[in-house]
């Protein structure tokens, strides 16, 4: 079946929705936008997440994920988006055109712009290239959440499932969310591990082996224990028979990889400029899948931002040109977006240690920019944002843009 939209978001979380119910809102201006999920529930990554800390409803009460994802759908809906669920696309037939696989068979939908919003997924072990047998009991934090969902309140059912005596894998907050939802389903938690010096302030009263990594899983028909080495050479054996492996973002890019964008350095994500735009003319990406996991606010405004940029391309405004590229250095892991352009753009950017006060510095062909010492720390499983202040003097004619870190002294 060969069909024609007018705009393509793929994904249905907080920033493919959020696009989605701002593009639609917008009317005649926007066309038929229609959102692709691949899952059979639109909402992304918070349906599963039974926590606060997704903002507050119109009475000022905390919303929990699932509230959050429903909201969102909600939204989507009422301003006239269409959203599909239970169905996937699987690759490019032309620059803005993708094939689909529905319940209902095969499609080639063609656009006037896509809006990639695939946004990001936990690294498995088979990818950490954790030696050992295939044992059941080894999860991710969204393979745990599922689960415990699925099961309901703690009961043998649940324990039997998730197991009874647990080690969590992580040392960002995600680690925490995974402490809990353990604890929920009545099993006992043995241990955090984290290669970092100091895991989050999150992840509850239980034994935190910082520095440490998982050398090897041990058991067979199911696990009975993980191997653990510290930094110092130290070698234990942790007994338990569930392992969750939590953080350690990943973008879902194989669409973007497939259609050829250049990704950005350091965040395995299509490189994007300050309006969400990628290397290829009517393709925009936003949320997760740009640089891994931020939280579902930030995604969400991402959403929203980008329909200013696909509304002035369907109006026919010119696209303006390429931009610099934006690069990392020193303890920097990542920074986006990662095109400067014309317009003064604000940058997000994380690091891979804890810095205390450090200062950071913007240079583009070897000329500082600007300097400016932070206060408080950067830690690696918490972003910054840097005004567009920062980007205001770069030279467009010019070599790439490095943003990089001292630490204090």
């Amino acid at each position: 079946m060969n069909r024609t939209v007018d705009v393509l978001v793929v994904g249905a979380g907080p920033a493919g929705l959020a696009a989605a119910a701002r593009l639609a809102a917008a009317g005649a201006g926007a066309g038929r936008v229609e959102v692709l999920e691949r899952e059979r529930a639109a909402g992304g990554v918070p349906r599963h997440c039974d926590h606060p800390g997704f903002g507050a409803d119109h009475r000022g009460r905390p919303l929990d994920g699932p509230a959050y994802a429903r909201r969102a759908v909600r939204s989507a809906l009422r301003s006239g988006a269409v959203v599909r669920t239970g169905v996937s696309a699987t690759g490019w037939a032309g620059p803005l055109t993708l094939d689909v696989t529905a319940p209902t068979g095969l499609e080639r939908i063609r656009a006037r712009a896509v809006v990639l919003a695939t946004g990001a997924r936990e690294r498995p072990r088979s990818a950490r290239l954790v030696p050992g047998t295939r044992p059941a009991g080894v999860l991710t934090t969204g393979e745990l959440q599922q689960t415990v969902r699925l099961f309901g309140p703690p009961d043998v059912a649940a324990r039997e499932r998730v197991g009874r005596r647990a080690v969590v894998v992580g040392g960002d907050p995600v680690a925490g969310h995974a402490v809990r939802t353990l604890r929920a389903a009545g099993v006992e938690v043995a241990a955090v591990v984290t290669e970092l010096p100091r895991a989050a302030p999150h992840v509850g009263a239980v034994p935190v082996l910082t520095r440490t990594v998982v050398t090897e899983l041990l058991g067979r028909g199911r696990l009975t224990g993980v191997a653990v080495r510290a930094r110092d050479g130290r070698a234990s054996v942790l007994r338990c028979d569930t392992l969750v492996f939590t953080g350690d973002w990943i973008p879902d890019h194989e669409l973007s990889r497939a259609r050829g964008l250049p990704p950005a350095p350091g965040t395995r994500g299509p490189a994007t400029d300050g309006a969400y735009r990628t290397a290829a003319p009517g393709v925009f990406a936003v949320g997760n899948l740009l640089r891994g996991v931020e939280p579902a606010q930030v995604a969400a405004a991402e959403g929203r931002a980008v329909a200013a940029a696909v509304l002035d391309l369907l109006a026919g405004r010119l696209r303006p040109a390429a931009g610099v590229p934006v690069t990392t250095t020193g303890p920097l892991r990542w920074v986006t977006p990662g095109l400067l352009g014309p317009t003064a753009a604000p940058l997000l950017l994380r690091p891979d240690r804890r810095l205390v006060r450090p200062v950071l510095t913007l240079t583009q062909d070897g000329t500082p920019l600007r300097r400016e010492r932070l206060r408080g720390e950067l830690v690696p499983w918490r972003s910054v944002r840097l005004g567009p202040e920062w980007t205001s003097r770069i030279d467009l004619a010019g070599g790439p843009v490095v943003v990089g870190a001292e630490d204090a002294p």
